[in-house]
């Protein structure tokens, strides 16, 4: 698997990779998670030319387009992970985990790294679980976490349990 920045052309291709990564929720009744708009190629490309996007590649896969992408943000100390989806041809190959582990050394200074995801959703905290993340209790969510959570639920991602999850950074 090769790990960079997406060429500025593939970013509609990471939109696609959102929309096919979401299908996975219809079986669960969550079409709305599943038709949820992407982000623009204009939001995509400003984490580009932040440095704050990465894309997976897999060395095999036809046309060598991504499979794969990560986008995340500083908040409060940490690199919180906005976004990470994995297209269903290759999910399950351990390409999200790649991502995270690449981020977590794009910003070493960064003393954690923090998301916001779907608590019953096996592909959500489950598997962040599994790799190291843990669910915070209310009173250890920052400003900006709490933030973020507001936003979740003023778009109405609160439908179901979220929960704030963290993972320490490596020692150094």
């Amino acid at each position: 698997m090769i790990l960079h920045q997406p060429d500025l052309a593939e970013l509609p291709v990471l939109r696609a990779v959102e929309r096919a990564a979401g299908e996975a929720f219809r079986p669960l009744g969550m079409d709305w998670v599943a038709d949820d708009e992407p982000a623009s190629v204009a939001e995509l490309m400003r984490h580009r030319e932040a440095g704050r996007l990465l894309a997976a590649y897999a060395e095999a896969a036809p046309g060598g387009g991504p499979v794969g992408y990560l986008v995340w943000e500083p908040v409060d100390g940490c690199l919180h992970v906005e976004q990470v989806s994995v297209h269903p041809d290759h999910a399950r190959r351990g390409v999200g985990r790649a991502l995270i582990d690449r981020a977590e050394t794009e910003w070493p200074e960064a003393a954690a790294l923090t998301l916001t995801t779907f608590a019953e959703v096996p592909w959500n905290a489950p598997y962040y679980e599994r790799i190291g993340f843990r669910v915070l209790a209310d009173d250890e969510l920052t400003p900006g976490l709490r933030e973020i959570r507001a936003e979740e639920a003023r778009r109405g991602l609160d439908r179901r349990p979220r929960v704030c999850m963290r993972r320490a950074a490596p020692t150094r």
